[in-house]
């Protein structure tokens, strides 16, 4: 008996319903995207493991899926060096490719790479599917898409502001409720530099950045373990803990932050983005759809931010981080370019998809569907109703002729379990008046239609 077949965990198939759905998310953010001038580019779906290693932090490259090199992968290993090196060090003897982990550095080496062919600013989206080799669990998997805005060549803080801007239009046109944390990873420096912990910036950020998932108590006890005193520690406790409004905030961080010439930069960086963002949304502070809240334990653990940093989550549903992103001064200084400043934000279509499908904030049908179907008694009606298939596809009408001559009833029951609303059925005496029987399926009714009538019957 054959083995039922089965696909990777952490990945998933999508019926064409469902593609409809996911399309609809895609088409959203596209036409978002182009409305701020940014245009699409697409980058391989496997790097090379030079360009990926090292950009995310120790964390994040243990998550990278390697590929075995072609052909003969064990050419030149011993079987003694097999046992002696230790997994990274065979991994880096036989896979020189990865899957991306994310769009952000396939794009810095996108622009170092074409540098001579694009104007700066560059503004570019780009929306395919990443790979990370994570616990699959309740919205988070292997194998998603992401949604990336990016501009690059411009240290302007209204980037940072249009891109909020980009945020609260996505997630109005999909009806979502969202509040977007802003941080700045010159204030997280800031503050490892008044505890007394200025080297151990990627370890407070780090742990900080799993507070939602892990709770207090076990990042304490991370940062603990990670070697911090006790007193770092301790230090740490009241500004985590800092309330109020985002001035309250600020107000605050500028007395803490005040022997931190990096954290008071971060400081004034977040008073300007928010003073942008209030002056362009005079009801930004009373808004219960789209809020902005300062968030001091919000950490984005990748090594590459340098400015602002921006996460999203949904108010009405429990789920992780909808949308992440931030500034990043040095990306592409690492592939040879340096001094050109960026900032961008990723949209997890995949978490989109699951906060839609529990909130049922689809729309009632989708515009790819197919429209009306044409149902039919023989060869000659069949042949009959190519021709007016033809017609209304050439006006841009959605249609599908049944492909087998069988009862009507079958042809009925097709469109129904497909949601087309109109069925054109085409008989000899059809035929003959050189109309159709145009049924409503929605409805009930039907009524005989020409071709010039059938346009507005179903529009």
């Amino acid at each position: 008996m054959a083995t039922k077949p089965s696909i990777p965990k952490g990945t998933r198939d999508f019926t064409p319903d469902e593609m409809d759905r996911r399309n609809y998310i895609f088409d959203t953010i596209r036409s978002v995207f182009r409305l701020y001038g940014f245009r699409q580019i697409e980058t391989p779906a496997m790097e090379n493991l030079s360009t990926l290693m090292g950009k995310y932090g120790e964390e994040g490259d243990k998550l990278l899926f390697k590929i075995l090199n072609s052909g003969d992968w064990r050419q030149g290993i011993t079987a003694d060096r097999f046992a002696e090196d230790s997994v990274p060090q065979l991994t880096n003897r036989i896979c020189e490719k990865g899957l991306r982990y994310d769009l952000t550095v396939p794009f810095a080496r996108f622009v170092v790479q074409n540098r001579d062919k694009i104007q700066f600013p560059f503004k570019r989206y780009q929306i395919q599917p990443v790979w990370r080799a994570d616990r699959p669990q309740r919205g988070r998997y292997r194998e998603f898409y992401q949604c990336d805005v990016d501009v690059v060549g411009t240290d302007s803080l209204l980037s940072e502001l249009e891109l909020i801007e980009i945020v609260r239009e996505v997630y109005r046109r999909f009806g979502i409720r969202v509040s977007l944390h802003l941080n700045n990873r010159k204030i997280l420096a800031g503050i490892a530099e008044v505890i007394g912990m200025p080297d151990r910036l990627t370890d407070i950020t780090v742990a900080i950045d799993k507070l939602d998932k892990i709770g207090l108590d076990n990042v304490n006890a991370e940062l603990l373990e990670k070697g911090l005193p006790c007193e770092a520690v301790d230090r740490l406790q009241p500004i985590l803990a800092l309330s109020g409004t985002n001035v309250q905030k600020l107000m605050a961080l500028r007395q803490i932050l005040a022997g931190s010439e990096t954290g008071l930069r971060g400081v004034e960086e977040t008073e300007t983005i928010l003073r942008l963002y209030a002056g362009s949304y005079a009801d930004a502070a009373s808004s219960d759809v789209f809020r902005v809240e300062l968030d001091l334990t919000l950490a984005r653990g990748l090594n590459y931010y340098t400015g602002a940093i921006f996460e999203v989550k949904a108010l009405d549903v429990e789920m992780g981080s909808i949308t992440g992103g931030g500034r990043y001064d040095n990306l592409t200084g690492i592939f040879g370019m340096p001094g050109v400043s960026g900032v961008g934000i990723s949209f997890g279509a995949d978490r989109i998809y699951d906060v839609l499908n529990q909130l049922d904030l689809y729309p009632a049908a989708g515009n790819a569907q197919t429209k009306v179907l044409f149902a039919h008694f023989g060869d000659a009606e069949q042949l009959c109703c190519l021709a007016w298939a033809r017609r209304l596809r050439e006006q841009g009408v959605n249609c599908e002729v049944y492909p087998d001559i069988c009862k009507i009833k079958k042809q009925m029951n097709y469109a129904d379990q497909k949601h087309i609303p109109f069925v054109a059925i085409m008989g000899s005496d059809e035929m003959a008046a050189g109309t159709v029987m145009l049924k409503n399926m929605l409805t009930g009714t039907q009524q005989a239609v020409t071709k010039e009538e059938i346009m507005n019957c179903i529009s």
